[in-house]
């Protein structure tokens, strides 16, 4: 077990298994009671606030706390900001490779077990360190950068209006679940030359398998058999998407390699940006001075997005580092194949880097929202890009968005990884409907939105019946970083 007082159990005989250190809670239940008094990151003190949580370890251990997840298997959570920058650059000494862990090694973590999915080795960038790691993360990198922002963001600006188009009448909606549950997936889809119908079932998986539910293997096993078949259709007809610049890729991956990662960037991009999003706008909707400094242009959406990025990070731990060996860590002794989780949220509030959390972190990117050192966050410009853009496009099609209920009244969910805002019902002035005159043709908006961009065309599998690849026409795209010539489309529009 990762804990400085091994058990009977751990290949270590009852009677030589040593007494826990003074001060540690174990010694609540006696010597080789192990997980007595530890303090669990799920179940409902976590569920209530992990916040809370978070400062009470702080408190009784300080930087480096003993913690239970799932399963009562124990782990050290990392609170500190420092600590934690010192875990996640120093691979010698905690590694990304699970098989250095003891409860892995001894059998205790199976198939079936809900830290599996997050914890099982593959062939995956995130699982190794070395020239491994550099391999296979090179080919990651450069598969995305292949699609420049501007492309991405071309791609968020049609989704966000198709998004608006559903539910602008209305005058009302759920900006969680008809705005930020959806843009993400969608945008990712189109870059992987995903049919678009996988999009939600493939969002629920995702969520799923990330928080650490009893079906969370199930949810994995979808994805993973999801993304195979998709490996197999762009190995035999490649195209302009992630997934076939992966295959293309001078690294030679296998197919396994390239489908997870397909599916690590499905995750990483996937959720946190939707928490991400969900985040700022409630920031935007509750936060006055906030809002008033960025219509006033005191500040930016880029700043705001970085401002939640250190109070409300999108994830709020990480599973996870393995000790390569004993060590010290914040005065905890570390023995080897020992599990740390990375305390991101826990992190980012530490009072040795922000004693005052109230005071505005504009253009200050040190925050862990994405880790640190050679495992960053591969999809953190993706992520970005998305947010940005979708909120940016949100904000100036609706206006006057309003919060429907007391800030008091939203509620989220928290899990081992994350704290997901469960809805945001806002309220907004519906586009005012006209006649045309002498045309007969029925009402329009006097408020018409711009026409959506055209995604670049990619590639269809060929026809079963003729094997004939079907041809796309690509039509006219409207400059969206022009403004002037935007007002001139609007323009036309009302005459």
């Amino acid at each position: 077990m990762p804990s400085p007082h091994p058990e009977p159990g751990d290949g270590i005989p009852a009677a030589a298994a040593p007494s826990p250190p003074p001060g540690c809670p174990a010694h609540a239940g006696g010597a080789g009671s192990g997980t007595i008094g530890l303090r669990s990151l799920f179940g409902p003190e976590a569920d209530a606030d992990p916040m809370a949580l978070y400062e009470k370890l702080r408190a009784e251990h300080g930087p480096v706390a003993p913690v239970l997840l799932p399963g009562d298997v124990q782990a050290w959570l990392v609170l500190g900001h420092r600590e934690n920058l010192e875990v996640a650059r120093t691979p010698s000494l905690f590694s990304r490779d699970s098989r250095h862990w003891h409860a892995m090694r001894e059998g205790r973590i199976g198939p079936d077990h809900p830290l599996a999915p997050l914890t099982m080795w593959q062939p995956l960038c995130v699982f190794v360190d070395g020239t491994e790691h550099r391999r296979l993360r090179q080919a990651l990198t450069d598969s995305l950068s292949r699609f420049e922002s501007r492309g991405i963001r071309r791609y968020v600006i049609r989704f966000t209006h198709q998004l608006i188009d559903g539910f602008q009448d209305a005058g009302q909606a759920d900006l969680v679940k008809q705005f930020a549950d959806q843009l993400p997936l969608r945008v990712i889809t189109q870059l992987f030359g995903m049919e678009e119908e996988y999009g939600p079932k493939l969002v629920e998986a995702a969520k799923d398998m990330i928080q650490g539910t009893e079906t969370a293997v199930e949810s994995n096993n979808f994805i993973t058999e999801t993304l195979q078949r998709l490996v197999e259709r762009k190995r035999a007809f490649p195209g302009h998407d992630v997934g076939s610049k992966l295959i293309e890729h001078p690294a030679r991956l296998t197919d396994d390699e390239v489908r997870e990662h397909l599916r690590l960037t499905l995750v990483a991009a996937n959720e946190p940006t939707v928490n991400l999003i969900s985040n700022t706008l409630r920031m935007l909707l509750t936060d006055r001075r906030f809002r008033a400094t960025l219509a006033g242009g005191h500040t930016t959406l880029p700043d705001a997005l970085e401002q939640v990025l250190w109070d409300e990070p999108p994830q709020t731990t990480t599973i996870g580092r393995w000790a390569t060996g004993d060590t010290q860590l914040a005065g905890q002794q570390i023995k080897a194949g020992d599990m740390l989780v990375l305390g991101l949220a826990a992190g980012n509030v530490d009072p040795a880097v922000r004693p005052n959390l109230s005071v505005p972190l504009h253009g200050n990117r040190s925050h862990l929202a994405f880790n640190a050192g050679p495992h960053e966050c591969p999809g953190r410009d993706l992520g970005r890009a998305i947010a940005d853009t979708g909120i940016d496009t949100l904000l100036s099609r609706l206006p006057d968005l309003r919060l429907a209920i007391p800030e008091a009244d939203l509620r989220r969910d928290n899990a081992l990884m994350s704290r997901r805002l469960v809805s945001l019902p806002t309220t907004f002035t519906p586009p005012r409907r006209v006649g045309r005159r002498s045309t007969g043709e029925p009402g329009s908006s006097a408020r018409q939105p711009l026409p959506l961009p055209e995604a670049e065309p990619l590639p269809e599998a060929p026809s079963r019946e003729t094997g004939v690849v079907p041809q796309r026409v690509s039509t006219p795209r409207l400059d969206r970083d022009s403004r002037w010539a935007a007002m001139k489309h609007r323009l036309r529009i009302r005459r």
